[in-house]
């Protein structure tokens, strides 16, 4: 009796945390219902510029690094890989949907060290920035072979320099 008593407890207590977790990312995906739907990803996109392995961190809300978008699937790490191509940028997820940015859509990339409980060395995250309806975001990549960030790096700098930019409505 003197281990059981115990036990249960701390089996409440995982249990009422667990259902707070629920409560709160119900309560997200509900504050988040205005993000519209993704942009269709093309049926045949054609050969990438650049691609890479690795893993689809997060989308963010643009300069918030902890709060995690929810809604469409976008808020869930998982391996994935990076294609870049002319006309925007793919992230072909397992176990989630794929994610397809227009090259329009785009409003900048940058390294950095750290995004949405993922945290690594100096400049080892890419992060992209975009523009979806009202909702300025951040998607954040991590590369599986550090020498492929460079080149990720590079063609998404000439991609988005190349673009024309967005329009405000673009997305909705």
């Amino acid at each position: 009796m003197d281990k059981i008593l115990p036990g249960l407890a701390m089996l409440a207590v995982i249990a009422v945390v667990f259902v707070l977790l629920a409560v709160g990312w119900r309560s997200r995906l509900r504050r988040q219902s205005d993000v519209g739907l993704l942009p269709a990803v093309p049926a045949e996109p054609g050969k990438p510029i650049a691609g890479a392995e690795g893993q689809y961190v997060a989308t963010t809300t643009a300069g918030d690094w902890l709060d995690r978008i929810a809604v469409h699937g976008l808020g869930i790490r998982t391996t994935s890989t990076l294609e870049v191509y002319p006309h925007g940028v793919l992230f072909d997820r397992s176990g989630a949907p794929a994610l397809y940015i227009p090259a329009a859509s785009l409003t900048g990339v940058r390294q950095d060290s750290g995004m949405a409980g993922k945290f690594v060395e100096k400049d080892g995250l890419l992060v992209l920035s975009w523009v979806h309806g009202s909702h300025e975001l951040d998607s954040g990549f991590r590369t599986r072979r550090a020498a492929d960030k460079d080149r990720l790096f590079e063609a998404l700098q000439e991609l988005i320099s190349s673009a024309p930019a967005a329009d405000a409505n673009s997305g909705k």
